[in-house]
């Protein structure tokens, strides 16, 4: 397909123009990226937001992998010397791999086969009579006798059949061979797998220790039917050798209409044997491979979903608000080895650290609280972050008697707790970056910094550990790798460059994801910046060696510098409409340099100017005006700044305080295919069935209710303590208004 009629069917497919998808196209080509071009190109794309443009840029992928793809074949093809006009037109026709690879079938380079073994023997001639059905007289048994090699004088030819059932099976094995190369033949039994078919899984009889993979020891249902979290259940039931499935479709009704279609003509001698073949053809070749195909399909549909799952999670977790005002005390639980304890400032810097045994087998409760007093007292800690591993349920206990007792010395004292996922933290703990951060400090002690720091800032943190290791998916390590570390990839690109980045404060780490920048960019970024001081200015970045103009041009409106004498340098104000935001300025009678001051003014300024006439007159697009008009209103602003906040927390609850039909406030840590697990206060997390999110419509999808990181209202349904297991539901928004 040309590029021209590439751009035309993606436009098609996303009801867009196809102005839009070339201008995607050409900025991908020029080196553009998503965030930039969903930001500062809108002009060209018809605003085109990043999940647009992602999808464009996967669709123009899939082309080009295609067109690459047909080049191979029509190649082979040619090679062969079977490659007619009609044959490359329907090749380059194709529009997915599926159908490209069902035409390459016939001419796909096989591995010896029966059928390649009786051509070997010279049946394909005794193939062709039985396939044409032309032969309407004679006997079979007679007509193949002249493809039996030897006689009774002589030994049979190894390369010839022996008898003339060797003979006749030879043939009906080349024409099974055909049959399951016919596409319409392929096409109708895929349509009957997806309407008709049905998964089933059975119990092997292996050891499954915990049951869990209880509910499928006697599993069927409709493949349509079929939901994501079920099939990934299955096919890990399988690897695991407790479960086999497979899928069912009603064989003789599939076998009949194979007939039907293959068979033209009853009246052939050879009508019995062409019928011995589409049997044949069907259980042996046919089936086994569309089911496989319709397994891989399933998969890579549970796949995707869940990577989708995993994505929004993680975006939700990343762009959680930041507690950045907090100084904060870390506490990384444990048994044995005792809690190691981390003070960290408002600006995340390591002041000092400790190990306390509050917990079995020591439980040095009181000795505990005195070094944690001393601490708070010393550094005016106003939150402590505990990490919820092993032992989290004990300290959080110690914590909350701590400051309770403190609470009555101090009833003004500002000091809160909460429970951190630690999840990832080791792996940081043990990474490079964390040693070259705290080459003195042990690998437990990295890891509870890290913990303290979420609480800071999650996204400055979190981009530190592989998104895999963060522990908000479902099936993460089950699903395609490469394609869930781009997804994800994605986005925590997309989370940092929307709230940006200080460039004088970041992490070589967080310095990678922004736009235009690799890691070793941001390393040389670093570097410079050891080595020369903070950045001034945005232009300075065009000193780092290897800062291109299409880097700079890439990176620089997603980078910040709060103490700039250019104030568009703290701004998403890309420094290519510094000319127009100062034009902007002065039509409504403001100085560059006063923007922070008088922000709070500018609604009134803006609010009877004409938009279009404004852009017109700045020699710029409707797009960037709007674009400079917000920042100049919200210089430096942080769009994390707007949600909600952490549940912050003075008291603990275990599982004897609760009570059916109780309503408490907890926080959404995980969002499943089947609804949301929620920490209120325990130690385990309740779940929320996607059932229980709405008496009064039912929800298809958890994450159109609720997100990572919510707080929200919930209502106990029920408990049980043996278990652990707490079931809850969501108190409807109404409800809550009126607590």
């Amino acid at each position: 397909m040309s590029t021209a009629g590439i751009i035309s069917s993606i436009a098609k497919s996303f009801s867009l123009s196809e102005k839009q998808v070339s201008a995607v196209a050409g900025l991908l080509e020029e080196g553009a990226t998503i965030p930039f071009i969903a930001r500062y190109r809108q002009e060209r794309t018809g605003g085109l937001d990043e999940e647009q443009l992602r999808s464009i840029r996967d669709e123009l992928e899939y082309a080009k992998l295609l067109d690459e793809r047909k080049k191979t074949v029509l190649e082979s093809i040619r090679q062969q010397g079977k490659l007619d006009e009609e044959l490359e037109k329907e090749i380059q026709a194709c529009t997915s791999l599926k159908q490209l690879e069902d035409l390459y079938l016939p001419y796909k380079p096989k591995r010896r086969t029966r059928a390649s073994a009786a051509r070997e023997k010279g049946l394909e001639p005794l193939a062709i009579l039985i396939w044409e059905e032309e032969t309407e007289t004679g006997n079979p048994d007679e007509i193949a006798k002249d493809f039996v090699g030897g006689s009774d004088d002589t030994e049979a030819d190894q390369n010839s059949a022996g008898s003339v059932e060797e003979a006749l099976q030879g043939a009906r094995d080349i024409c099974a061979e055909w049959i399951n190369e016919e596409v319409e033949v392929r096409n109708s039994i895929r349509s009957r797998i997806q309407k008709h078919g049905i998964m089933s899984a059975k119990a092997t009889g292996e050891k499954d220790d915990r049951e869990v993979f209880r509910e499928y020891y006697d599993f069927s249902l409709k493949i349509k039917f079929l939901k994501p979290h079920q099939i990934l259940a299955v096919n890990r039931g399988e690897r695991e050798g407790i479960l086999s499935a497979d899928i069912e479709i009603p064989e003789d009704k599939v076998i009949d209409d194979i007939e039907n279609f293959i068979i033209t003509n009853r009246n052939s001698v050879f009508t019995e044997q062409l019928g011995s073949a589409v049997r044949d053809s069907y259980r042996r070749l046919l089936f086994p491979a569309l089911e496989r195909e319709a397994r891989k399909e399933l998969t890579e549909k549970a796949e995707e979903h869940a990577i989708q799952t995993f994505a929004e999670n993680l975006k939700n977790l990343l762009l959680q608000a930041p507690l950045s005002s907090q100084m904060v005390m870390g506490i990384d639980p444990a048994y044995r080895t005792g809690c190691k304890v981390a003070v960290i400032d408002p600006t995340g810097r390591y002041l000092e650290g400790t190990t306390i045994f509050p917990t079995p087998p020591l439980k040095k409760i009181r000795e505990s609280k005195e070094t944690l007093n001393r601490l708070i007292d010393r550094h005016g800690i106003t939150l402590i972050a505990i990490g919820n591993g092993t032992g989290s349920r004990e300290t959080e206990l110690v914590i909350a008697e701590l400051i309770g007792e403190r609470k009555e010395k101090k009833p003004d004292e500002e000091l809160h707790y909460l429970i951190v996922n630690e999840a990832g933290a080791s792996v940081y703990s043990a990474s490079p970056l964390a040693k070259q951060e705290f080459p003195d400090l042990d690998a437990a002690m990295r890891g509870n910094i890290s913990i303290a720091r979420r609480v800071q800032d999650p996204l400055a943190e979190l981009v530190k550990i592989d998104p895999k290791s963060i522990g908000v998916g479902l099936y993460q390590h089950d699903v395609n790798q490469p394609n869930l570390s781009r997804k994800l990839d994605d986005v925590v690109e997309s989370c940092v460059n929307l709230v940006g980045v200080n460039v004088n404060t970041a992490s070589s780490s967080l310095l990678t994801y922004v736009s235009g920048l690799s890691s070793s960019m941001a390393e040389k970024i670093v570097t410079y910046r050891n080595e020369n001081g903070p950045f001034k200015e945005r232009n300075e970045l065009k000193k780092v060696p290897g800062v291109g103009a299409l880097r700079f041009q890439q990176a620089a409106g997603f980078l910040r510098i709060p103490d700039s004498p250019q104030p568009f340098d703290n701004t998403a104000i890309h420094p290519e409409s510094y000319d127009a935001a100062e034009s902007v300025c002065k039509m409504v009678g403001i100085s560059p340099g006063q923007i922070r001051e008088t922000a709070h003014l500018l609604p009134l300024k803006f609010r009877d100017l004409d938009l279009d006439k404004t852009a017109e007159s700045a020699e710029i697009g409707r797009p960037t005006l709007e674009l400079i008009i917000e920042n100049l209103q919200k210089p430096g602003r942080d769009p994390r700044e707007s949600l909600p906040k952490p549940l912050l927390k003075q008291e603990v609850l275990s599982m004897s305080d609760l009570r059916e039909d109780q309503q408490l406030e907890g926080t959404v840590r995980n969002v499943v295919d089947f609804g949301a697990f929620v920490d209120i206060g325990v130690k385990e997390d309740g779940l929320l069935h996607i059932s229980k999110m709405s008496e009064s419509k039912r929800i298809k999808n958890p994450h159109d209710v609720v997100s990572v990181g919510d707080i929200i209202t919930v209502r106990i349904i029920s408990i049980d303590p043996e278990r652990g297991r707490i079931s809850l539901g969501l108190v409807d928004v109404s409800d809550q208004a009126s607590l």
